[in-house]
């Protein structure tokens, strides 16, 4: 069976979680949480809630992870990998031609405020915009699929957006996709203990109140260098 393998390239902190969701919903459509995150965590040797779990329960190889998961074999016809942008390191990028791949991104500002309540020492390399940025210029510049979506022009009309979407990744549009029951999910890391409390509440896309939250201030230079990626990508993505 022919596969359609997409790619979500995410920043920390969004709301790919419920975009992971939403695909599941889908009856032609398998879909996988973070599948390269014990090969980040083994990589880099950063400390994250649950480490130990993840490296137990998850492959922590990524070129294995890649060939045997992400260009696998499905019995449905759409597969879907919720990712971590910043999770792409130390692999060999040429699957990525094999890939539909989107670039999640979100405004900064909620991304930064949102991670320094789990992990306050935030950088660059955490929140993934400076590498979406790369990504970006690397697939656009050797003509492989790229499609930028911003999750606020989601919420703004879900619908709308998610049509617009399934049309750039050559995928019918189903209304299953905007809505899912609340409470854990089969496809949920294990990690979702540490995170996703508040998506778990939710049964569609919904701006959280969280959005709004202010920035630390010493958190103000992160998000002045990374707002110059975000801005540039948003120039490039489906708009609400």
């Amino acid at each position: 069976m022919s596969t359609t393998r997409i790619c979500l390239w995410s920043s920390p902190r969004n709301i790919s979680t419920a975009m992971m969701y939403s695909f599941a919903q889908r009856q032609d459509t398998i879909a996988f949480d973070e599948p390269l995150y014990a090969h980040y965590l083994r990589v880099t040797g950063v400390v994250h809630p649950g480490q130990e779990e993840i490296l137990a329960t998850q492959q922590n190889d990524g070129n294995k992870v890649v060939n045997n998961l992400l260009l696998g074999n499905f019995k449905k016809p759409v597969a879907f990998f919720k990712q971590m942008t910043h999770h792409l390191v130390s692999l060999d990028e040429n699957f990525l031609s094999k890939m539909k791949n989107i670039l999640f991104i979100r405004d900064p500002k909620q991304i930064i405020s949102s991670y320094a309540q789990v992990r306050p020492d935030v950088n660059m390399q955490d929140i993934g915009i400076a590498k979406q940025w790369e990504l970006y210029n690397q697939l656009t510049e050797n003509n492989l699929h790229c499609v930028v979506l911003d999750s606020n022009e989601i919420l703004k009309s879900p619908e709308k957006v998610l049509r617009d979407l399934c049309s750039a990744i050559d995928i019918r549009f189903d209304k299953a996709m905007l809505h899912w029951p609340a409470g854990p999910k089969k496809e949920d890391g294990c990690w979702a203990k540490y995170w996703y409390d508040n998506v778990h509440k939710s049964t569609g896309f919904e701006r959280q109140s969280t959005s709004s939250r202010a920035l630390p201030e010493y958190l103000e230079p992160l998000y002045n260098e990374s707002k110059k990626y975000y801005e540039q990508l948003f120039e490039q993505s489906i708009k609400a």
